[in-house]
């Protein structure tokens, strides 16, 4: 086996010459299709974390319009098993995506490249309904409560319970995206439900309580979010995926500034028409420069592994598999060599 001070020259020569022979089918591509969940309370749509940033910047548009290439961006109201569905279809080349629907994709045979990561942590709340007097999952035990099924809110459910020694079967399991969920908590028929921070405006107006968040647990449950390509895009452009990461990263460095943490609040407001009070007391105590960090280091990496390990055992799929098979940093570890302050901002 050849020594690493031999190995890193070849690997890098390799990729360079993947990228110069992937310009061959540049001329081919007339449009870059990315898919996005649709996070959006309103008549806009909006996928929150970097994709708001890109599309505010037009970053991904700049990049290519020189080679008369057009970013076309879609909005999945189905999250997703929807977008994974068209990334089988080939209608998509690349897609945000939340860490269940990209293992589950993964898992089913979907053959997709994990790129980047996009967020870690991210923080989840129980909802109940007011005066409830239910302060624990413990206490929600038999109870009605809305999960939207196929998302990363399902897996972060099923660990958050895993962490208090709880499964799915000890409560009566419903199945709504999030806007049906909160109507039917306001409805009062649901007991609960789990979700991201678009629950505070409920808080906020009397019609919930949040007695629990992933951060009481110790951080069970939190939400991981990646970049992923469809494999055979990637395998035929792979100049272009260089490119689209080498696009993304000053978006990254741009969110990873505390001192833009204000204008994200107000932009994703703005798109997703969720009140920027709301946004901004979700993001208080959260360190951007921690929660966008794009590298697929062991950390990122070996959630995901526990994510994955977790989805076998909740039966959330049948077959699991190794992330560090699945996972191609090549592309961000080159894109980040020639933009350093995307890992680096607000250390």
């Amino acid at each position: 086996m050849p020594s690493s001070r031999f190995f890193r020259p070849l690997f890098t020569l390799s990729l360079a010459a993947a990228l110069v022979s992937g310009c061959a089918w540049a001329d081919d591509v007339k449009e870059i299709r990315i898919a996005v969940p649709d996070i959006s309370a309103g008549p806009t749509p909006s996928g929150a974390g970097i994709t708001d940033v890109l599309r505010d910047q037009q970053s991904l548009e700049k990049e290519f319009a020189k080679d008369g290439i057009k970013v076309r961006w879609d909005f999945f109201k189905g999250a997703g098993p929807a977008i994974n569905e068209a990334l089988a279809n080939g209608q998509e080349d690349f897609a945000y995506l939340g860490d269940l629907p990209a293992i589950v994709g993964k898992a089913s045979g979907l053959d997709t490249r994990l790129l980047s990561a996009t967020a870690r942590d991210i923080k989840l709340y129980l909802a109940v309904q007011p005066g409830s007097g239910i302060t624990s999952l413990e206490a929600l035990k038999g109870k009605r409560v809305a999960i939207f099924r196929g998302t990363a809110t399902q897996l972060s459910f099923a660990s958050a319970l895993a962490s208090r020694g709880l499964k799915e079967s000890d409560y009566k399991v419903i199945n709504l995206d999030y806007n049906a969920a909160n109507t039917a908590l306001v409805a009062k028929q649901i007991d609960a439900t789990w979700a991201g921070a678009g629950l505070i405006a409920l808080k906020a107006k009397g019609l919930a309580e949040l007695p629990l968040t992933t951060v009481d647990l110790g951080g069970a449950g939190s939400v991981q979010t990646v970049l992923l390509g469809r494999g055979a895009f990637v395998d035929a452009h792979p100049d272009l995926t260089a490119r689209l990461l080498k696009a993304q990263q000053p978006a990254v460095a741009w969110l990873r500034d505390e001192a833009h943490k204000q204008a994200y609040v107000d932009l994703v407001s703005r798109l997703a028409s969720y009140p920027a009070a709301i946004l901004a007391t979700d993001a208080a105590d959260q360190s951007f420069a921690r929660i966008f960090d794009p590298q697929l280091d062991s950390s990122f990496t070996g959630n995901l592994q526990h994510s994955v390990d977790l989805a076998l055992q909740a039966r959330l799929i049948r077959k699991g598999f190794q992330v560090s098979s699945w996972a191609q940093p090549q592309y961000l570890n080159a894109a980040l060599q020639t933009a350093p302050d995307a890992t680096q901002a607000s250390r």
